[in-house]
C-alpha cells in the first residue's frame, strides 16, 4: 500500500469516527468518501452508480445551504428597514421605502427634511455600524473556532479585546480625541495578539502550538485587563472614569458617519481574506500533518487567518467598545442551520451576526428611556441562548 493510500485511509477513519470533533458535516463526509471511492474505483471496490448517488446528495445539500443564505440576506434587509423605522422619532415604513427608492433612482425625495436628517445623520451610521460590527465579531469567532478546532473559542481568545480596551483607556486618560482614541485602541488590539503569538513561538513546542497559543492569549488578556484596572484606579472619578467605564460596556450611541471610514478599510480587508480562505479552514480540521499531506502549509494558513480575524476584531472593538458573546454564540447558531462546512458557515455567521446585533441595538435604544449599553444586553441575551444551544448540541450540529 502506497503512502498516499495510507493517508487516504487515515482521513477516512477520521471522517467516520470523529466528525463532531473535527467539525465536519455529514455532507463533507460524503464528499470525502466520494473522493476515496473514485480513487479506488479501478480496483473494483465501489461501483460508479454509488458515487453518482453520493454526488447527487452533495448537490442537494449545496442547494439547501444556498437557499438558507439567500433567506438570511432577505431577513437582514427586512431587519434593516424595520430598524430604520424604530426610535425616538418613529418613521413610517412606506415613507422609508419611498426615500430609498428615490435615492436609488436618483430622483428628488418626496419626504420632509426632518425625515431625511434622521435617516442620514442618525439612523444610517448606527445601523450600518451594527451590521458591520455584528458581522465582524461573528466571522472572527467562527474563524477562530475553526483554526483552534474548539467550539468554545471567541474573538477575544488571543487578547485582542483586552488590548483594545487598554488602548482606549490609556487614550482617554491622556485626553486624546475620539479619533486618536480609536486609533490607539486598534493598534493595542493588534499589539496584544502579536505579543500572544510571540510568546507562543518562544515557549511552545511543535506538537502543542495551538494549546500554547491559547494559553498565551489568556495570559496576555489577563495582563491587559489588569492594566485597565490600574488606569481606572488612577483616572479622574468625575470625568475620565465614567467615560472609560461606558466605553468598556460597548455601544453605538456616539457613533458617527466619520467613524465608518475608520473601520471600513480594515474590515474590508479582513472580510475578503476570510471569505477567500473559508474552504481551507475545513482542511485545518484534519490536523497539521494531514493538511500538509494535502499540500497545505497549516502553520502559514493558520497565521493568515488569525491576522485577518484579529484585524476585524480590533477594528470593531476600537470603534464601539467591548461587545461580548456575539463571536461565541452566533457561529454555533449558524452551524445549526447550515452545518459545519466553512464554505457556508462563514457567510452564514456574518449574516446571522449582523441580524443579531441589529436586533439587540434596536432593543437597546427603544426598551427604556435611557439607552442600554450593548455589552450588557449581549451578555444578558447571549448567556441563556448559549445554554439552549449547548442543550441542542446533544443531538449534533449537522
Amino acid at each position: 500500500m502506497t503512502s498516499e493510500s495510507r493517508m487516504r485511509d487515515k482521513l477516512m477513519k477520521q471522517l467516520e469516527h470523529s466528525s463532531e470533533e473535527t467539525c465536519l458535516s455529514a455532507e463533507e463526509q460524503r464528499r470525502a468518501r466520494i473522493v476515496s471511492r473514485f480513487a479506488n474505483r479501478h480496483e473494483g471496490h465501489v461501483p460508479i452508480a454509488s458515487c453518482t448517488h453520493e454526488l447527487a446528495e452533495h448537490r442537494r445539500g449545496h442547494r439547501h445551504n444556498t437557499l438558507i443564505l439567500i433567506g438570511l440576506v432577505i431577513l437582514l434587509i427586512v431587519t434593516i428597514v424595520i430598524s430604520y423605522s424604530l426610535g425616538r422619532y418613529p418613521l413610517q415604513i412606506p415613507s422609508l421605502l419611498d426615500y430609498f427608492w428615490t435615492t436609488i433612482t436618483f430622483q428628488p425625495p418626496e419626504v420632509s427634511s426632518e425625515v431625511i436628517s434622521v435617516i442620514t445623520n442618525i439612523r444610517f451610521p448606527r445601523i450600518t455600524a451594527a451590521v458591520l460590527v455584528g458581522a465582524a465579531l461573528a466571522i472572527a469567532g467562527a474563524s477562530y473556532q475553526g483554526v483552534f478546532r474548539n467550539p468554545m473559542v471567541s474573538p477575544d481568545i488571543l487578547g485582542a479585546s483586552a488590548g483594545a480596551g487598554f488602548g482606549a483607556s490609556i487614550a482617554i486618560l491622556l485626553g486624546f480625541s475620539q479619533f486618536f482614541t480609536q486609533i490607539t485602541s486598534f493598534l493595542f488590539g493588534l499589539a496584544a495578539v502579536a505579543l500572544t503569538y510571540l510568546i507562543s513561538k518562544v515557549v511552545g513546542r511543535r506538537d502543542s502550538t495551538i494549546l500554547v497559543l491559547v494559553l498565551a492569549g489568556m495570559v496576555v488578556g489577563a495582563m491587559f485587563q489588569a492594566f485597565v484596572s490600574i488606569i481606572k484606579y488612577e483616572a479622574d472619578p468625575f470625568s475620565q472614569l465614567p467615560e472609560i467605564t461606558f466605553w468598556l460596556m460597548g455601544g453605538l450611541s456616539a457613533f458617527e458617519t466619520e467613524d465608518l471610514l475608520m473601520m471600513l478599510i480594515p474590515l474590508a480587508v479582513g472580510f475578503a481574506v476570510l471569505l477567500a480562505l473559508r474552504w481551507r479552514i475545513n482542511i485545518l480540521s484534519f490536523g497539521d500533518a494531514e493538511a500538509s499531506a494535502l499540500g497545505v502549509n497549516a502553520t502559514h494558513l493558520r497565521l493568515v487567518i488569525i491576522i485577518a480575524a484579529t484585524l476585524v476584531t480590533s477594528s470593531a472593538v476600537s470603534v464601539v467598545g467591548q461587545i461580548g458573546w456575539v463571536g461565541l454564540v452566533i457561529p454555533h447558531f449558524a452551524r445549526m442551520i447550515v452545518g459545519p462546512n466553512y464554505r457556508y458557515l462563514i457567510p452564514a455567521s456574518m449574516l446571522t451576526g449582523a441580524i443579531y446585533l441589529l436586533i439587540v441595538d434596536d432593543i437597546a435604544r427603544n426598551l427604556l428611556t435611557m439607552e442600554i449599553p450593548l455589552g450588557i444586553l449581549t451578555a444578558v441575551i447571549g448567556a441563556p441562548v448559549f445554554v439552549i444551544l449547548l442543550l441542542k448540541s446533544k443531538k449534533g450540529w449537522a
